[in-house]
């Protein structure tokens, strides 16, 4: 019987599709070999979050009543052991790439991870200094016994596993366990060692240095056999079906509680014994779909801080971010918008226009009101700062908080604290919903009437990730979009819905998803009539089942459709009298693709429109999202320029197809386009030029 094309290509087993992209990155041997260790960083943190909702989330339904099941159409227990296959089968691959390409690489450029084994006797005596200074206080050893009260393992923690005998054996038979934990949370994960004289540096991981020095602990013990484990606890929060009461207090008071969660997984080393890996789960009360085997070391995110002995020919080479010279070099940033709108496109130009609307703002004379929509701000953030600076300007300033930003939730109650102590009025989260719009709005006057002056981005407003994510932004006076911005903010302040609707702006709650679907379906009247038909999508996730079905009737009626999708992608590509028009790539590089572009052919009068929502479920029903068009032509060249720069793509382009294989996507083309690299070179070429380079429609 010849197998059966899904449909969809169920999310979680899309993600971990995507996350496999992230560990091809890691192997790829072009990728400099710090950067290799840093997509393995990548990879393991991804994976550590999966597992920590995703996975979390499965086993919790698994365990609910089958009266809360009745909605769900399909089985939790079978996805759940999908994914942990697939994970595994992963983890393989990272633990070879590590230990068969990523050591002997750094060996070859003379740094030398040092099995603990093999230490010269200055090196065992400097561990051992070291452990008594510095390690012992953390290492909080516990004898384990099954029947007894059972030790909580901090979530996402490295513990060492310890399997003992009593040097007497006079005293009994039986072989005792224990745990020490590695904290890697108090010291650094890399400890770098008296040189051996061969002129390399010499690393030895913080687990191995608790693993040479706990006979230190146990003296009356041997040690024969140790063994790293980790255990991720349930980060889900469970509040986005709050309706009423004190939703921040419920934050609060949830957040408290993420770090005690269930066990949703074990981490553990893959040569464990199979006695010791059972007396553990008994131990913890783990059961066999919570194990996740890996190779001798957890907590693979760290790689992000390996040293890198300023070896910077493993490391890519510097891109400095281009100015946006019509912006930041004008000696009015409001004149210089007032004067037309203007595209930025970060990381490829500098951030600098950004901060600087915030700070001109507040200290310009004329301006009366700044409102921002706050998703993720980094920790130390000038835009933050020139917002407090504008209250004492005796600006109305205020900021709309979205609290349920996941693992970003403490961070922006902070924030949030930060600003009303400093004037801000701050609005919080909505129950039920989550504001992931990116907007900000000025407001000044101007030979005696109100002028306002927007940023409409598909990115949120945070310096550090502006500098590795690839996001747009549009700065406009536009009457058509500012008007509609400020009704968002009114909208967000009031809860009131507006009085007028919305026409240039998709917004969510409102007019976005069936915005998009008009958009969808012209392209489709366009087709049935015979004439050309295009769509361009890019997007992070691609998995809302009505906007799929839309675009596979696209595909059935002719439209051509080009998708490019970094992430989850439940649609399935090429299948005859399915989605034979419509292809798909991923692109996973050194910068985050992380922008929304709709591009629509419409008739040779083409449409191309930025957002901050992907076409998923939780997008397009349960978020403030907002989708705005690019109105001037200039600046939708340039767009589609960009677009068709990922689309020729032949060096780090992958098919998305129903084989989930991410084979790496080649074209007949002489000369090899990588376009993130490409991107940057177009857009210097524009800065200095200020002229878009032209293209053919998409």
């Amino acid at each position: 019987m010849a197998k059966t094309t899904p449909k969809y290509i169920y999310r979680d087993v899309s993600w971990l599709s995507f996350n496999h992209r992230v560990l091809q990155e890691a192997k790829d041997p072009s990728v400099p070999l710090l950067e290799r260790l840093k997509f393995l960083a990548i990879y393991s943190s991804n994976l550590d979050e999966f597992f920590r909702i995703r996975v979390a989330n499965h086993r919790n339904l698994m365990r609910a009543d089958k009266s809360a099941l009745k909605n769900i159409d399909y089985s939790p227990e079978n996805i759940l052991n999908d994914l942990i296959q697939i994970a595994n089968k992963l983890q393989k691959e990272f633990s070879r790439i590590f230990e068969e390409e990523i050591l002997p690489g750094l060996r070859k450029n003379g740094i030398q991870i040092v099995n603990w084994t093999k230490m010269s006797r200055e090196q065992m005596e400097f561990v051992d200094t070291y452990f008594n200074e510095y390690l012992l206080p953390f290492v909080q050893p516990v004898i384990l016994a099954e029947k007894k009260i059972k030790p909580f393992l901090n979530n996402g923690a490295l513990y060492l596993a310890l399997h003992l005998r009593d040097k007497d054996t006079t005293k009994k038979i039986e072989d005792d366990y224990a745990i020490v934990k590695i904290p890697s949370d108090h010291l650094s994960r890399f400890l770098e060692l008296p040189p051996k004289g061969d002129g390399s540096r010499q690393i030895l991981i913080l687990d191995d240095a608790v693993r040479y020095s706990v006979r230190l602990i146990f003296p009356g013990y041997h040690i024969l056999d140790t063994y790293s484990i980790k255990l991720t606890r349930d980060a889900e929060l469970y509040i986005d079906d709050e309706y009423t009461g004190d939703l921040i207090s419920k934050i609060k008071k949830s957040l408290n509680k993420r770090n005690i969660g269930i066990a949703s997984r074990m981490v553990y080393d893959r040569t464990m014994p199979h006695h010791f890996l059972e007396y553990l789960m008994g131990v913890f009360e783990i059961d066999s779909m919570d194990l996740l085997p890996e190779g001798r070391y957890h907590n693979n995110a760290d790689f992000f801080k390996f040293p890198s002995f300023q070896l910077n020919h493993l490391r890519e080479p510097e891109l400095p971010a281009i100015p946006l010279k019509e912006l930041e070099q004008a000696d009015s940033l409001f004149d210089a918008i007032k004067q037309k709108d203007h595209l930025l496109h970060v990381p490829y130009h500098s951030y600098e226009s950004v901060i600087r609307f915030f700070e001109e703002a507040a200290t310009d004379s004329d301006v009366t009101h700044i409102k921002i929509i706050q998703y993720r701000v980094a920790k130390v953030s000038r835009i933050m700062e020139a917002i407090k600076l504008a209250v004492k300007n005796g600006k109305q300033v205020s900021t709309f908080i979205e609290v349920k930003a996941r693992f970003d939730e403490e961070a922006n109650l902070r924030w949030g604290e930060e600003l009303e102590a400093a004037g801000v009025t701050v609005y919080y989260s909505m129950p039920g919903y989550k504001v992931h719009s990116k907007l900000a709005l000025v407001r000044r006057m101007e030979e005696g009437h109100p002028a306002l002056y927007a940023y409409l981005g598909t990115g949120n407003f945070h310096e550090v990730t502006a500098r590795i994510y690839s996001d747009f932004g549009i700065f406009t006076h536009d009457k058509r979009l500012t008007a509609e911005v400020a009704r968002v903010f009114n909208f967000l302040e009031t809860k009131k819905k507006p009085a007028q609707p919305f026409k240039y702006l998709g917004v969510g709650l409102f007019n976005l998803k069936e915005k998009l679907i008009n958009l969808i379906k012209r392209e489709i009247e366009f087709a049935r009539q015979g004439q050309k038909a295009r769509i361009l999508l890019k997007m992070n996730s691609l998995q809302d089942e009505e906007m799929i079905n839309l675009l596979y009737e696209a595909s059935q009626a002719g439209v051509k459709i080009k998708l490019i999708i970094r992430g989850i992608c439940s649609l399935v590509p090429g299948i005859k009298g399915q989605s034979s028009n419509i292809s798909a790539i991923s692109i996973v590089d050194r910068f985050l693709e992380h922008s929304r572009v709709f591009v629509f052919h419409n008739d040779g009068k083409r449409e191309v429109f930025l957002s901050s929502a992907d076409w998923m479920v939780r997008n397009l029903h349960y978020r403030v999202e907002t989708v705005f068009p690019v109105l001037d032509p200039a600046l939708a060249n340039l767009i589609v320029d960009c677009m068709q720069l990922q689309w020729q793509d032949n060096l780090k382009a992958r098919i998305l197809d129903e084989r989930l294989t991410n084979k790496y996507r080649q074209l007949d083309d002489d000369i090899a386009i990588r376009s993130q690299i490409a991107t940057y070179h177009y857009i210097k070429r524009h800065e200095e030029s200020n002229s878009p380079e032209q293209h053919p429609d998409n």
